[in-house]
């Protein structure tokens, strides 16, 4: 296993589908060309604010945190990476629906988030923040985005968004693509979100593995035979393949 860290805080990832005329739909937004993942599509979505912990000890009915208090289901520790992706705090959840709202205007409710998988960014990553990926149906609506955090946004089935991104169009980060790909084949939204809800989100706890000059060759996960240890030889794979565009997705059976 690679070494672990501290874990700088956590973030609220929210996919949401819709069904389209070609298939299952999910909403990217573009950021601006400044600061972190400039000029990124990504999913709606960002950092867990304390404000989104703050009930006191008050039960909070009709959420997938129901029964449990604020207290005990706020933020996750900061400095634990191998954190159950099995029950997401409340507080990501809050902050999933906070963040959605404000950059889209979409209302989602707690109880429409299906967790998806729960992402730990390698060490060197300069701010480490544990995100919580969640899947959504469209709560309908026009989407407005918050001019300070995007410039565009886009209903797109995954297929068309991994082609532009492999014909260099759109920016992706691994957690986006492999999310992406990973939604391939959907039928439904509706039956996209049944399957996630079938199955406990996945944990990623990416590890980087570099070429001989330096630049990011691959991405790695769990069940890859180089995962903590470079120097294997075993055929298993589980990693997000980046030396060249399109990027390659392997995962042994």
């Amino acid at each position: 296993m690679p070494e672990t860290g501290p874990i700088h805080g956590d973030a609220a990832t929210v996919v949401i589908l819709r069904d389209g005329p070609d298939g299952v739909e999910v909403l990217l937004l573009e950021r601006h060309g400044r600061g972190s993942f400039a000029g990124a599509w990504a999913f709606p979505g960002g950092t867990v604010d304390p404000e989104d912990g703050l009930i006191g000890a008050v039960e909070v009915a009709g959420t997938a945190g129901a029964g449990r208090t604020a207290s005990a289901a706020g933020t996750a520790r900061a400095d634990d990476a191998g954190a159950s992706p099995h029950d997401a705090p409340l507080a990501v959840r809050r902050a999933a629906v906070r963040e959605t709202r404000e950059e889209t205007r979409l209302r989602l409710t707690e109880d429409a988030l299906v967790g998806l998988s729960v992402w730990v960014p390698p060490q060197r990553a300069e701010k480490r923040l544990r995100t919580w990926f969640f899947v959504a149906a469209d709560p309908g609506g026009d989407v407005v985005l918050n001019d300070g955090e995007h410039v565009a946004y886009a209903w797109v089935t995954p297929a068309v968004a991994l082609e532009r991104h492999g014909a260099g169009e759109m920016v992706l980060f691994p957690p986006t693509w492999v999310t992406l790909h990973g939604l391939l084949g959907a039928e439904t939204a509706a039956l996209a979100i049944a399957d996630a809800a079938s199955r406990a989100p996945e944990l990623y706890a990416s590890l980087q593995l570099f070429a001989g000059d330096g630049q990011i060759e691959a991405v790695l996960w769990a069940g890859d035979a180089q995962y903590g240890n470079e120097a294997a030889m075993g055929p298993a794979r589980h990693r997000l393949q980046m030396s060249s565009l399109p990027w390659v997705y392997e995962r042994s059976e």
